[in-house]
């Protein structure tokens, strides 16, 4: 009886390791090779919703502080969204790429941060994203003016 139970236990975990892994390439983390293939092939575009703003006024910062932005989507098509490439607009601005794939309906983040110092006064800055979207490219702004107190 013992034999039986163990097997039985045994046979329940290796099915629930298989059913985990066909799971997991849908939200794993993909190679830049992957997220390319996935932004030059139309049949895997989706549409992805900007929950704030694509514009972002920041206000007023002191100089040398390092200010962090967000901007936050969420998937509203029906196929994976992947983010290709992001990339600023000058090196005072670093953005972060998601790595994984967003499923539809999930919601996620893009992070930059700004390095204020030296740059006195008014700062529009931009952030570039490349997805699996129509349009592919998206700019996303913001603004910041960095004062001296």
């Amino acid at each position: 009886m013992k034999k039986i139970l163990f097997v039985l236990i045994a046979a329940a975990g290796f099915v629930a390791c298989k059913t985990a892994d066909k799971k997991a390439p849908e939200t794993a983390a993909l190679t830049d090779e992957q997220k390319q293939a996935a932004v030059a092939d139309s049949s895997k575009y989706t549409s992805i919703e900007w929950l704030d703003s694509t514009f972002l006024n920041l206000g007023k910062v002191t100089d040398g502080k390092v200010v962090e932005v967000t901007f936050r989507f969420k998937n509203t098509g029906d196929k994976p969204l992947v983010f290709a490439n992001v990339t600023a607009g000058c090196g005072c601005t670093v953005p972060e790429k998601p790595a994984k794939p967003y499923l539809p309906g999930e919601e996620g983040v893009i992070r930059a941060t700004f390095d204020s110092k030296g740059r006195k006064g008014e700062n529009n800055k931009s952030v570039y994203v490349e997805s699996n979207t129509n349009p592919r490219s998206q700019e996303l702004k913001f603004r910041v003016e960095v004062t001296d107190k």
